[in-house]
């Protein structure tokens, strides 16, 4: 059971991190401002889902898995606000750059 739970955290890090680093390829990559936003707010999203279900089987308690759960819906939902807000100001200052 342990080699299970040890082959499930490194393949949910690993893809969270591969998802990470497609975020920030396309950040670096696409064109104007909307489309790297729109590709690093949903990589970095699923990077950071796939990193919290890697660890839920590491951690000591409950407890802890639910502030790892918390954590991550935090972070949802920060990212998503942030965007938005971002997305208005470029819509709002003309067109995208």
């Amino acid at each position: 059971m342990s080699l299970l739970l040890d082959l499930w955290t490194i393949v949910a890090v690993t893809a969270g991190v591969f998802f990470f680093l497609a975020g920030t390829v396309g950040l670096l990559r696409f064109p104007d401002t909307l489309t790297r936003l729109h590709a690093l707010t949903k990589a970095d999203n699923l990077g950071l889902g796939l990193v919290v279900l890697g660890l839920l089987p590491r951690v000591g308690s409950p407890l802890a898995g639910l502030k790892l759960i918390c954590v991550w819906l935090l972070v949802l939902l920060a990212g998503a606000t942030a965007s938005q807000l971002i997305a208005r100001a470029v819509r709002r200052s003309g067109p995208p750059v």
